[in-house]
């Protein structure tokens, strides 16, 4: 069974599955699951906790011991096996398989890691872990999401936004959702009538937004040319190294231009797949390709050539507005724009 962590209290109020895997991205919605489900097995007598990194380091043996071991005169024990950043590779997953098929009634295991790439989804180690239980998919929600996740937080701890407040709070925590549950518990000291207004906002709370090159470049891809903008500014504050803009932009630039050269002998779903471009990506290269021309993309490679020889060589001229300038030519269609020739 799958469940997006918002609905986790939810499925934990009916029952108590014997296996969970809280996998994903989100830190916040990492930390509130695994509490969570810590505190309603506590409600189901699991007392005691015993947690395992699954490192180098890591005896196998002691963690299946453990998930044999019965409760005759002892309390409920709950495992908790928290992944390293490297993931879960194909060893690792058997090995938890296994154990899994080793669980009773007195065990209850949880498994903690990243977001799992579409080929381990696929694994046969996967499907049999997420059929013995619940895997909570724990993402952190996309732009066109995050005013729905706001809006549900608010109502949670009766808050009440009105449209213009939850569209400034998603803006304000974009990639940054510890500060936003801090600031909801802010505003429900501040406002105890629970009304949440741009006003109020403006005069409670500060941006805790926090972007990457990553933010950047979607938002380019989508050609959102004020996101773009607004997220390049929000760098340049930061004082993010622009190398590193440069580089990761020169990547979908080139990639983006075999792409749309492919696209003259292969159908789009063909050229995703020859790329390996994610589903959830797909929509953002759907759009970037149908609105850039091969003529418009080696255009752009060139106005970023010339800002790499400015970052190298010029140190004295500032470089952000040629980074501005390319967010602009890279959201507009080819047609209003003066290209040369």
């Amino acid at each position: 069974m799958r469940v997006f962590a918002d609905k986790l209290p939810e499925t934990l109020s009916r029952n108590l599955a014997p296996l969970y895997l809280v996998l994903g991205n989100e830190p916040l919605l990492l930390q509130e699951s695994r509490i969570a489900i810590e505190q309603k097995a506590k409600e189901q007598g699991f007392e005691e906790k015993h947690q395992f990194t699954a490192d180098s380091s890591l005896d196998w043996n002691e963690v299946y011991d453990r998930c044999q071991s019965m409760s005759l005169f002892s309390s409920r024990q709950l495992i908790e096996i928290d992944i390293p950043d490297s993931g879960i590779n194909a060893a690792m997953g058997k090995t938890l398989s296994t154990l899994a098929q080793s669980l009773n009634q007195d065990v209850l295991l949880v498994i903690v890691g990243n977001k799992l790439t579409k080929a381990q989804e696929s694994s046969s180690w996967f499907k049999t872990l997420s059929s013995q239980g619940c895997w909570v998919n724990c993402l952190t929600p996309d732009l066109s999401r995050l005013p729905q996740f706001v809006m549900a937080r608010c109502k949670t701890l009766g808050l009440q936004p009105d449209a213009e407040a939850i569209q400034m709070l998603a803006q304000w925590h974009e990639g940054n959702l510890f500060a936003l549950a801090q600031s909801l518990e802010k505003l429900t000291l501040l406002y105890p009538d629970g009304r949440l207004t741009l006003v109020r906002l403006e005069e409670s709370l500060s941006r805790h937004n926090h972007f990457t090159a990553f933010h950047w470049v979607d938002a380019l891809l989508e050609g959102k040319a004020n996101r773009a903008q607004r997220i390049l500014r929000q760098l340049a504050s930061e004082d993010v190294e622009a190398i590193i803009l440069i580089r990761t932009i020169q990547k979908e630039l080139f990639q983006l231009l075999h792409m749309r050269q492919t696209m003259n002998t292969q159908p789009m779903n063909r050229v995703f797949e020859q790329y390996r471009v994610w589903q959830n990506k797909r929509p953002l290269y759907s759009a970037a390709l149908q609105r850039l021309s091969i003529h418009h993309l080696r255009h752009m490679l060139q106005l970023l050539a010339q800002t790499e020889q400015r970052a190298k060589t010029q140190y004295s001229q500032p470089i952000w507005p040629l980074l501005q300038q390319l967010s602009l030519v890279f959201c507009l269609p080819e047609a209003n724009l003066p290209l040369p020739n």
